[in-house]
Formats: C-alpha cells, sequence, structure tokens
C-alpha cells in the first residue's frame, strides 16, 4: 500500500512538473534557459500565496457562516495580500502586465516584512519591465497558463509541490550545467548524507552554504516534518537570487519558522549568538569548490576564530569552509557533512597543513570519495568528510575511508547514484568496517605514516588476482592454438564434402 502511495506522488509531482515547464515553454525564445528560474520561480511562489489565501478564505467562511469580515481578517492567513494585489487581479488588468506584477508582489512583500520581505522583488524588475524581452501578450499567455490549475494547499500538498518544484530545479540545473552547482546538489547525495547525520526532531540544523535549500529541505524530510523542526532550520547563502530560492522553496515544501540569511559566510557570517558564531547540532554543506578570492585577508585575523588551524592562499578557499563548519557545530551533539572536491584530502603547503592538524583533531568520523560525473558545473571528483564533536569510543583515533568512486549508476550525460547505491554506501559507513576494494578504517598513526593524507585509496586494500607463471600462461595459449587448428581444418573437411 505504502509502494502505491509513493508511485501516485510521484507521478502527481511528475504531472506537476509537465505542467509548470510548459511555462517555461511560454517564455523560451526571448528568455535564455538560463534565466528561466528568474521567472517562472517568483510566478510560481505568487500563484501558490493567492490560492492558499484563497482556501483559507473559504475555511474562514464555513467556519463563521460567510462572514465576509471575519475571513479577511489577518489572522486568518498566512500571507496578508493588500488590495489589488491578488493573482486574479493581475489575470483583470490589460496593459502593462509586467510592471503589474513588479507592483503586487512588491506590495504583498511589505505587506508581510518577517516573513517575504525581499524574496520576490529580488528578481530583476527590469527584466519583466522590458517589453523587448517579454511582451503584455507573452506574459498574458504565462499568467492564463498558471490560472489553469488551482496550487493551493488541497490541490497540491506541500510534498508534492515541493517535489515538483525539485523536478524543475534540475531541469534547470541540466539546462545550465555551467552555474547549476551554485544552486543544485544531487538529490541521491544529499538523503546520503542526511541519513549520515540523522538528524532528530528539536535539533538543529544549518548549512552556510544553502544554495537552493535542498538539504535543509531534505533533513525536514528526514524528520517527517515534525512541528519540533519550527524554528531550528537554518542557512545562509551568498548569491541573492539562491537565497531567494532557497526561502521559496522551503515555503513550498511546506516548511515554516527557518531562517535563511543571504550574505558571504566566510567574509561575513550572519547567524550569530551572543556575537559569536552560532552552533548547531547538524552542520551540513555542499560549499563552492576550490573557490578564489574568498577572503584570506580577513580571515588571518577573523574575529570568531574559525582560523583554527591557518589560514590557506586566497586562491583556494576550500579549508576555510571546513573549518568554519567546524567552528559551527555544538559542543555535545555536534556533527557535520561536507562535500569538497578531492583535493583537500591530499593538497599540500598551507592546505597539507592544515589537514594535518585537522587529523589530529580527532573530529574526523569518516572519508567517502565519490565517482566523476555526479555533479553539475564541475569535472572535479567529490568527497565528503563526516566529521563529529564526540565520535562513538570504538571510533576514536581512528577513521574510516570509503572509496566509492565505482559505486554509481552510469548514464550518458550525468551518471547518478541510484537508491541501491546510496544504500551501498550507507552500509559501508554505518558498519565501519574493513571491506575489501571498498572500505578501510586506519588509525590516526598509519595516516600520520603517510603524510596525513586522506585519500581513501591510499589505504583500502584492493582484490588482486593471482599472476600465473610466464611458461604456463604460454603453454595453455600453445594448447589452445593447437585446439583451434584442429577444429579448423574439421570445419574445412565438413564444408568441401
Amino acid at each position: 500500500m505504502a509502494k502505491k502511495v509513493k508511485q501516485q506522488e510521484l507521478s502527481g509531482a511528475q504531472d506537476l512538473y509537465n505542467f509548470l515547464f510548459e511555462a517555461c515553454n511560454i517564455i523560451r525564445g526571448p528568455v535564455s534557459q538560463d534565466n528561466f528560474k528568474d521567472y517562472i520561480t517568483p510566478l510560481l511562489y505568487y500563484k501558490r500565496i493567492s490560492d492558499v489565501y484563497d482556501e483559507e478564505v473559504e475555511e474562514a467562511l464555513i467556519a463563521s457562516n460567510g462572514d465576509e469580515e471575519y475571513a479577511s481578517l489577518p489572522e486568518q492567513h498566512r500571507f496578508v495580500i493588500p488590495d489589488g494585489c491578488h493573482w486574479q487581479d493581475i489575470r483583470e488588468r490589460s496593459e502593462n502586465l509586467g510592471s503589474a506584477i513588479v507592483e503586487a508582489m512588491r506590495k504583498i512583500e511589505i505587506a508581510n516584512p518577517d516573513t517575504l520581505y525581499g524574496v520576490l522583488s529580488i528578481f530583476s524588475a527590469q527584466k519583466w519591465t522590458d517589453k523587448k524581452v517579454l511582451s503584455d501578450e507573452r506574459i498574458r499567455n504565462l499568467i492564463e497558463h498558471l490560472s489553469k490549475r488551482r496550487l493551493g494547499n488541497k490541490d497540491y500538498p506541500a510534498d508534492l509541490m515541493g517535489d515538483a518544484y525539485e523536478v524543475l530545479l534540475k531541469k534547470f540545473a541540466d539546462d545550465s550545467k555551467a552555474q547549476a552547482g551554485e544552486f543544485y546538489t544531487p538529490r541521491a547525495v544529499v538523503r546520503l548524507l542526511v541519513r549520515i547525520l540523522d538528524p532528530q526532531p528539536g535539533e538543529t540544523v544549518y548549512d552556510p552554504a544553502c544554495g537552493s535549500g535542498g538539504m535543509l529541505i531534505e533533513a525536514i524530510r528526514y524528520m517527517h516534518s515534525d512541528d519540533l523542526c519550527c524554528g531550528s532550520i537554518f542557512g545562509q547563502e551568498k548569491n541573492v537570487v539562491n537565497a531567494a530560492i532557497a526561502k521559496m522553496n522551503l515555503f513550498l515544501h511546506g516548511a515554516s519558522d527557518f531562517n535563511i540569511m543571504q550574505g558571504d559566510t566566510l567574509r561575513n557570517p550572519k547567524i550569530l549568538q551572543n556575537d559569536a558564531l552560532a552552533r548547531f547540532d547538524c552542520v551540513i554543506a555542499n560549499p563552492p569548490f576550490s573557490l578564489e578570492k574568498w577572503g584570506a585577508k580577513e580571515w588571518s585575523t577573523d574575529k570568531y576564530g574559525r582560523n583554527l588551524w591557518g589560514t590557506p592562499s586566497d586562491s583556494c578557499g576550500d579549508y576555510p569552509w571546513i573549518q568554519h563548519m567546524v567552528c559551527s557545530m555544538s559542543f555535545d551533539k555536534g556533527r557535520m557533512a561536507v562535500v569538497m572536491p578531492q583535493g583537500v584530502l591530499f593538497r599540500g603547503n598551507q592546505d597539507g597543513e592544515i589537514r594535518k592538524k585537522l587529523v589530529q583533531s580527532d573530529l574526523v568520523e569518516a572519508v567517502v570519495t565519490l565517482g566523476d560525473k555526479l555533479f553539475y558545473g564541475t569535472q572535479l571528483s567529490p568527497c565528503f568528510l563526516i566529521l563529529r564533536r564526540k565520535k562513538p569510543a570504538e571510533h576514536s583515533a581512528r577513521i574510516l575511508m570509503i572509496d566509492g568512486s565505482r559505486i554509481l549508476t552510469p548514464k550518458r550525460a550525468q551518471n547518478e547514484l541510484s537508491d541501491a547505491d546510496v544504500d551501498r554506501l550507507y552500509e559501508l559507513y554505518a558498519n565501519y568496517a574493513d571491506v575489501e576494494d571498498f572500505a578501510k578504517v586506519v588509525t590516526l598513526a598509519d595516516i600520520e605514516a603517510k603524510d596525513f593524507s586522506l585519500s581513501p585509496n591510499r589505504y583500502v586494500e584492493y582484490h588482486r588476482e593471482e599472476v600465473k607463471p610466464y611458461a604456463e600462461v604460454k603453454a595453455e595459449f600453445l594448447a589452445a592454438y593447437e585446439t583451434l587448428k584442429r577444429c579448423e581444418a574439421r570445419f574445412v573437411e565438413l564444408i568441401n564434402q
């Protein structure tokens, strides 16, 4: 029964995705596919808000025996929609539709300063009002297309709506691979990391490079959207558009009372507590790989003390992200999962010195390398590190090395991790034991003996076939060759009869 329900949910999400992607096709041509999300995302959000508002009106009218004044009270609604700003109001406009949409979204933001301010207006008003790009006729077609379906909670529950939007984000990533890594992490990787961290209702979760919010959403999903998730979800994102998308994505998935900040996490972390870095039970991220000009000068005198083990070159910001995340872990239950390019496992110079201190801290529980062509926008093979403030006693002074480079499902353009692949990688982590060809538990002394390299392929024991002596192989070849000649002669004899 559960399997049937899941299949129905997937079918519903795919159907809604198809509907939303048709909206993309309406603006295809004047709008490049790289910019689809800048138009479809805010419009989808606007339509959802309006339809949810209408549902709340209907519920309030039923509860109040038709009292329209009661149904319009702000406390009956999750969001306030000012007069003239509802989706239907825009639908009734005959001209200057782009300007009308921009104005309506701006007023909705102002009316909801605690929840929506800066979320919709971050999408360029100039794009919407430039009739050389989008004519009134094309915007009208877009509005009428989205008006074909109600997108309220009763029509599409938050999970289903969010899943359809996630598929749409993936499509945006497919169409814009060069920039996709900024806002899209393969969901199979996200599921694996969240499963390993095992967040529990009531625990805090933080993503310092949250992109479209996928890791935070998966954490909420993992906790079955428990009420205790409210107020426990935090993220920061440098890109202003992606920060807005993260807020919308969380909303579309039914999340509430979350805190997403926009800004440069390495230069200006914004999620603080008593003027110090806030600390969280689960810290998870896929930061930009090998970020250049990330702020080494400021980092060397960081007022939050994040330069625990040193300041890397300004040409590569991988280890600053790791150090920031370590400083963001709570002192008791803190654990973290971070996706990185594999260079962090073996690079020398400042990175090598920092890696040495990281190993000696005994915070690292596991290192996992992944296969190639799994991530958009990079040719680098990724890995991820699992760190814990308090490792189990049997893991103390040890690190599990997993070579997962061959655990994937090959695809023509982009490789994937299937559900079975995710289960296999998780099983290797959970068992925390030696497995030929895949995993090896090593001591810190073992790592020191290899100059503090964290590359699993330097530790995992690989199966090697026994090599037969040359004389034996040659004798087998000659015997096979003689057999071949006899068979060929017999074949010629038969066909000449």
